[in-house]
C-alpha cells in the first residue's frame, strides 16, 4: 500500500482505526526518509581510520587517496590516526563502527592479515569487514652489503651457504615483515641466517648494511631503490611478478632464480561488515577514479608503489589477496612459535 493511500485512510478512519493508521503513516515516513538518505550517499563527511601515526607510509597513502576520492564523492574524507598495538586498535575501532559507509579502514598485509595470526584480536579481520579495493603494493628488493662479492642472486645464495658465520639478515623483531620474509628465505634456500632485530626501523638497519655489519636485507622498494641506484648496496631481485618501472634493470625473483618468492607491502580499503552493497560499489568507483588520476598515480609511483591494473581493482581482488596472505604466513608463524599475548 502506498504512503499516499495510508495518509488518505488516516483522514477518513474512525478513532480506533486511526491509531493503527498513524503507526503505518509513521513507518511510511521513515521508509521514505531512509530511501532518500540511501539515494544521496554520502550526505556528510566520511572518516578514514589510519591505524598508525601521522607521517608513515600508510598515512601518506591514505591522505593522497582520500583527497582524490573526496572529489568524486562530493564529500570530504577526514583521515583519523588511531595508532597502537601494531595497528590493531585502529582496525578494531573501524570493525565496530556503524556499517553505513561513513567509516573506512585503510590497512595492509600486517593489520588485515598477519595480526590475526599473532595477536588475540577482539574482531575478525575477514568476517568483520567488507573489502573495497586493493590500492597499491610496494614490492620488496633483496639487497646486500657491498662487502658481499656476489653479483647476482644465485651467487648470493651460494655465498651465504659458504659463509654461515657471515650470513645475517636485518629484521624489525619477531613477527615483523622482515622477520617473516627472512624465515621464508631460509625455508626456500636452505640457508640458516642470523636474524638481527632492529628497533630503530629501516634507517638503523640500512646504516649497518652500508657499514657491512650485516650481510643481507629484504626491504621495501621505496627504501632500497635509492641505495641501489647510488651504488651503496647491491640489488639482486624484486619480489614481484614483473619488473618495476622505477628500476627496469632489476630482475624479478623469477628471472633471478628464486621463482615464486613474492612479497609486497600492499594496502587496501575496507568498510565494516553489513555495509550496503550500493555503498560498497560507490566507494569502489570513487577509489578506482582516484587510482586512474595521473597526478595521484605519479605520486604513488614516486613512493615506490605499484598500482594494480583496472581488472584487479574490484573488491574480490582485495578479498583474495587478504585470504592468500593469511594462508601464506600462517605456517611460517606457527613454525616459529610467534605469538603476542
Amino acid at each position: 500500500m502506498s504512503c499516499f493511500w495510508t495518509v488518505t485512510r488516516l483522514v477518513l478512519a474512525s478513532t480506533g482505526e486511526r491509531m493503527r493508521q498513524v503507526s503505518l503513516a509513521i513507518l511510511c515516513v521513515l521508509a521514505l526518509a531512509g530511501g532518500a538518505n540511501a539515494q544521496t550517499y554520502p550526505a556528510r563527511p566520511i572518516v578514514m581510520i589510519v591505524p598508525f601515526g601521522a607521517g608513515g607510509p600508510t598515512d601518506v597513502i591514505a591522505r593522497l587517496v582520500a583527497k582524490r576520492m573526496s572529489t568524486s564523492l562530493g564529500q570530504s574524507i577526514v583521515v583519523e590516526n588511531v595508532g597502537g598495538a601494531a595497528g590493531s586498535i585502529g582496525v578494531g575501532k573501524a570493525a565496530h563502527a556503524a556499517p553505513d559507509g561513513y567509516t573506512l579502514s585503510i590497512g595492509h598485509y600486517g593489520t588485515h592479515a598477519v595480526n590475526s595470526l599473532i595477536y588475540p584480536l577482539h574482531y575478525n579481520v575477514v568476517t568483520d569487514f567488507e573489502p573495497i579495493i586493493l590500492l597499491a603494493s610496494n614490492p620488496y628488493v633483496i639487497v646486500s652489503s657491498k662487502l658481499v662479492p656476489s653479483t647476482n642472486l644465485k651467487e648470493l645464495i651460494a655465498w651465504l651457504k659458504a659463509n654461515p658465520d657471515k650470513a645475517s639478515i636485518a629484521t624489525n623483531g619477531p613477527g615483523s615483515a622482515g622477520d617473516l620474509i627472512g624465515r621464508s628465505f631460509e625455508g626456500r634456500t636452505g640457508i640458516r641466517l642470523k636474524l638481527v632485530p632492529y628497533r630503530g626501523g629501516s634507517g638503523s638497519s640500512m646504516q649497518d648494511l652500508l657499514a657491512g655489519h650485516i650481510s643481507l636485507k629484504i626491504e621495501q622498494a621505496a627504501q632500497t631503490l635509492p641505495m641501489v641506484r647510488s651504488g651503496q648496496v647491491r640489488g639482486y631481485a624484486v619480489t614481484a611478478t614483473h619488473r618495476l618501472a622505477q628500476a627496469p634493470g632489476l630482475p624479478t625473483v623469477d628471472e633471478a632464480g628464486l621463482p615464486g618468492f613474492y612479497f609486497s607491502a600492499w594496502h587496501g580499503l575496507w568498510v565494516p561488515k553489513g555495509t550496503p552493497a550500493a555503498i560498497v560499489a560507490t566507494l569502489n568507483a570513487a577509489a578506482r577514479a582516484a587510482l586512474a588520476d595521473p597526478s595521484l598515480r605519479e605520486r604513488l609511483t614516486g613512493l615506490g608503489q605499484d598500482i594494480p591494473p583496472k581488472e584487479q581493482q574490484a573488491p574480490a581482488t582485495l578479498a583474495a589477496q587478504q585470504k592468500a596472505e593469511i594462508e601464506k604466513w600462517a605456517p611460517i608463524i606457527k613454525a616459529a612459535h610467534i605469538k603476542v599475548e
